[in-house]
């Protein structure tokens, strides 16, 4: 240097020295103003913390790899790296950071620089539904090793048919023994249909809403008749009788081949069942009666003459009719028709 400030005093002590100074001057100058508009003054914003730089580099990656500083795929940089730059420019920068996304029963571990989780999974390409919950919410900031669980919700609705139990209604009959019972209608269950909401969460039902029921088939009840008329008992011998009703009846007697008002043939059988002829409006056709003196019988046949309390007995002549003529005797219904 000193070398070349005695070689200039020399010039310049002569004519062209002073042109040779000139021309020096003038490109010193220009260097200057070159080395003066390429130094520039930056800031470099990384992760919220301010980096200030000088620098002679033209663009933003020149200016980050004189830093030491590298960008992975995921890191977020303002303006690009390709970007020029100019004094006082602000470079921004956002490193990616791991966090862990728990969906659809996998782990996804992401690296990622943006800002929230809502962003992060609109990001990654991570779709959610209207239900679907996410732990923390997702405007929680990114932060390092964050864990972020989405759990698929899902409603569904279902009909279910359910029977519906038919009821007994026990009706009382006083011409039916105490203790008998008789089922006159059978029971059928009726059935309805519910409509439920279900809840799943991550598949797995959570909760269930009944929003609606309705009967399809009404159920039909049961009926059952029991029995209240007291048990009767009529001591024959050795043994006793249950009757249903005992009355005081007129007697009379009658034989002959003929057929009855039921369409059989009359008998007299003193070891089984005879036949006798009855007024039917007060023992019915087809009734098992004990007849005091006579027997057991069966109402099979009318007459003309048999009118109320008046009962005519069959017997086998004759001579055994005018034996037996006409008595009072004590009659006991057994069994009505289709109870025996």
């Amino acid at each position: 240097m000193k070398k070349i400030i005695k070689a200039l005093k020399e010039k310049v002590a002569s004519k062209n020295g002073k042109i040779v100074l000139g021309v020096f001057s003038l490109v010193l100058v220009s260097f200057i103003a070159v080395l003066v508009t390429a130094h520039k003054n930056i800031t470099i914003n990384l992760d919220g913390e301010n980096l200030e730089v000088a620098t002679f580099k033209g663009n933003v990656q020149a200016v980050l790899s004189q830093q030491g500083i590298y960008l992975s795929d995921k890191d977020k940089i303002e303006p690009s790296l390709t970007s020029e730059i100019a004094d006082n420019d602000v470079i921004s920068i956002k490193k990616a950071v791991p966090v862990e996304v728990m969906v659809d029963g996998k782990n996804i571990e992401i690296d990622s620089a943006e800002d929230s989780v809502k962003n992060m999974l609109v990001k990654e390409g991570i779709n959610l539904n209207d239900l679907d919950k996410v732990e923390p919410s997702l405007e929680t900031e990114l932060s390092k090793d964050l864990k972020i669980k989405i759990t698929r919700v899902e409603e569904k609705t279902i009909v279910e048919k359910e029977p519906i139990d038919f009821e007994t209604v026990v009706k009382e009959d006083n011409s039916l023994e105490s203790g008998v019972k008789k089922t006159t209608q059978e029971g059928s269950a009726g059935e309805k249909e519910i409509t439920m909401k279900l809840v799943m969460e991550d598949g797995k039902e959570v909760s269930r809403e009944v929003v609606e029921s309705k009967v399809v088939k009404e159920p039909i009840d049961e009926v059952v008749v029991k029995g209240t008329m007291e048990k009767l008992v009529l001591s024959r011998g050795n043994d006793n009788i249950n009757y249903k009703k005992a009355m005081v009846v007129e007697a009379t007697a009658y034989s002959g081949d003929g057929i009855t008002a039921t369409g059989t043939v009359p008998k007299r059988d003193p070891n089984g069942l005879s036949t006798i002829a009855v007024d039917p409006r007060v023992i019915p056709l087809g009734t098992k009666v004990y007849v005091e003196g006579y027997g057991y019988a069966v109402a099979e046949d009318t007459g003309g003459a048999i009118k109320n309390n008046i009962i005519d007995l069959f017997l086998n002549s004759a001579p055994e009719c005018k034996q037996w003529g006409r008595r009072n005797v004590n009659l006991y219904i057994i069994a009505y028709p289709g109870e025996w």
